[in-house]
């Protein structure tokens, strides 16, 4: 007789699933492979756009096991009012044991998140991740 070692699933691993057994409605946002969020933010991030991106980021970082990949190249400004939505949809996406990457290849956006001591804190890629690719987790 063989003994079943095998772990039980997290809720990550299982995908969320509202306690009426329906699955959450799909949010904004393409999804990359691996099924992270993608969303693609435009133009500027600052005190008048702060208020209608946080709800939004709040709605992806909602349930269990976010993963959401924030595209910036087309940031043309943000903020400190933008860094800290940003902050923000990270330690909500973390407190739901998920992830937050964000997409920047601006030398001055990157230099924005050194100045401010961010640059440790976020995960930021080049680009948008492809199926196929290693894990980008750690990288800065």
């Amino acid at each position: 007789m063989s003994e079943n070692h095998a772990r039980p699933m997290s809720e990550c691993q299982m995908g969320f699933v509202a306690e009426d057994g329906t699955a959450p409605a799909p949010q904004a946002g393409g999804r990359a492979p691996g099924g992270a969020t993608v969303v693609p933010l435009h133009g500027e991030i600052d005190v008048l756009t702060a208020t209608a991106l946080s709800e939004r980021l709040d709605g992806l970082t909602a349930h269990p096991c976010p993963d959401l990949v924030l595209d910036l190249r087309p940031v043309a400004f943000i903020d400190c009012t933008g860094l800290g939505v940003l902050c923000r949809a990270r330690n909500r996406a973390l407190a739901r044991r998920g992830r937050l990457r964000l997409v920047a290849d601006s030398s001055r956006f990157l230099r924005v998140l050194r100045v401010t001591g961010l640059s440790d804190v976020f995960e930021v890629i080049p680009r948008l991740p492809h199926h196929g690719e290693p894990d980008t987790e750690g990288a800065a």
